[in-house]
């Protein structure tokens, strides 16, 4: 596990509001606001304050329908927001809940405690009605609907994925089982550096859509055809390296086991069932395909509904919404030995199971973490979900982690006390 890192010095979050810098604002914007797909600029700092909640307007995206009924009520507590003050990781001082907001560039932000709301803050661009990329956040989504196929006996997770998948055959995922897919143990020729702009990843972003390609691209132009692409590198099993590749490939399976694409799976077991306020949605790839390592966007309010849904061990209200086995298994979260290699400097003792990062420390905490600093943080002992969208222009989590871990944790010791 390497050292935290030092990070490049950008404008503050108060200095880069979407709104006071005018992006896509006016009938038309003028020509230095606008934001385009195409040119890149969509994925570019300051402006990717605005695309972040804005998504559905530059991609093609398919909707999460929340249904008809009326959504799940959160209420608001009687209990006020803690002042808490943390150290900053490898820092001196203290900070308060105020400046993590500010470091991290947060657009929106709620604190539940039993299922009441103590704190909610929309920023920038974000409201109650807008929806917000998770990036991928969108993979523990994937990873606990597989967990409960598993629990439902309908997925077999000591399969190899092309007993699910004959088109993977030729590729390097083939002789992986299910559960090392899961678990993101499986030993591909991939790597996820943002910082790289030759990592694998954009590769993979490029096939399905979510990035633009240069002129003389002539690579695959779905999902599909680029997980085939994918070569073997080592040996499956042996130790957790995170690759988005594999929550796609998980999705193709799923889709594959269940009979649904993965909006209306996600629709018909989580969405609706546990009462969502806004329908979500996921970018998708020339062919329709969803996204599933991190093409989902919320409301910040569903996902915090979804984080207590968690936390609840699958039930909402009355309702056993997902088997609770599912969310047990995951709690309990994989081998720390096996993640310790390659696991975020930030994140020293955790695990990753069914694409949550388990923390094992007292209080059982575990996330579903985004590139950019999207954030589902569940303290079971401090009965505190945490759900947080953001844009910081440092895309590795690292850069969120030094302030949000030490926060989050200092907000359940208050909330206990």
């Amino acid at each position: 596990m390497s050292a935290i890192p030092t990070l490049p010095v950008h404008p503050a979050a108060k200095d880069c509001d979407p709104r006071d810098l005018g992006w896509m604002q006016g009938s038309p914007p003028p020509a230095d606001k606008l934001i385009r797909f195409q040119d890149g600029s969509g994925y570019r700092f300051p402006q990717l304050r605005w695309s972040f909640a804005h998504y559905r307007q530059m991609v093609p995206t398919v909707a999460v329908p929340r249904g008809l009924k009326a959504a799940t009520a959160l209420p608001a507590s009687a209990q006020a927001l803690p002042d808490i003050r943390y150290t900053p990781m490898g820092g001196v001082g203290t900070c308060s809940w105020a400046d993590m907001m500010e470091a991290t560039y947060t657009d929106a932000l709620l604190v539940m405690r039993q299922g009441q709301v103590l704190f909610e803050h929309f920023g920038g661009v974000m409201s109650a009605q807008q929806q917000h990329i998770a990036m991928s956040v969108s993979k523990s989504f994937m990873g606990l609907l597989a967990a409960c196929l598993v629990a439902d006996g309908v997925l077999d997770e000591t399969q190899r994925v092309d007993h699910y998948a004959p088109e993977l055959s030729g590729s390097g995922f083939a002789d992986a089982t299910v559960r090392q897919v899961m678990d993101m143990t499986t030993g591909i020729d991939y790597t996820e550096n943002y910082a790289d702009p030759q990592a694998e990843i954009w590769n993979h972003m490029r096939a399905g859509g979510v990035m633009p390609s240069p002129p003389d691209y002539n690579g695959p132009r779905n999902f599909y055809d680029y997980l085939k692409t994918v070569r073997k590198l080592g040996t499956h099993g042996e130790r957790f390296t995170y690759r988005t590749a594999n929550t796609d490939v998980l999705g193709w399976i799923v889709t594959r086991v269940s009979g649904q694409p993965t909006a209306q799976l996600l629709s018909e077991r989580i969405w609706q069932p546990m009462g969502a306020e806004l329908d979500a949605y996921y970018t998708v790839d020339p062919i329709g395909t969803a996204f599933a390592g991190g093409g989902l966007n919320t409301g910040l309010r569903d996902l915090a509904r979804f984080g207590e849904l968690v936390r609840n061990h699958g039930r909402a209200g009355a309702h056993q919404v997902l088997p609770a086995a599912a969310i047990t298994d995951t709690l309990a979260g994989a081998d720390p030995a096996r993640f310790a290699a390659n696991g975020p400097a930030t994140l020293p003792g955790w695990s990753y199971r069914n694409m949550w990062w388990v923390s094992h420390n007292a209080h059982g905490a575990m996330m579903a973490r985004g590139v950019h600093g999207q954030n589902i943080y569940i303290d079971p002992k401090a009965e505190m979900v945490i759900a947080r969208y953001a844009s910081h222009p440092v895309a590795a989590n690292i850069a969120n982690d030094v302030h949000t871990l030490p926060a989050y944790h200092a907000m359940a010791l208050a909330l206990m006390g």
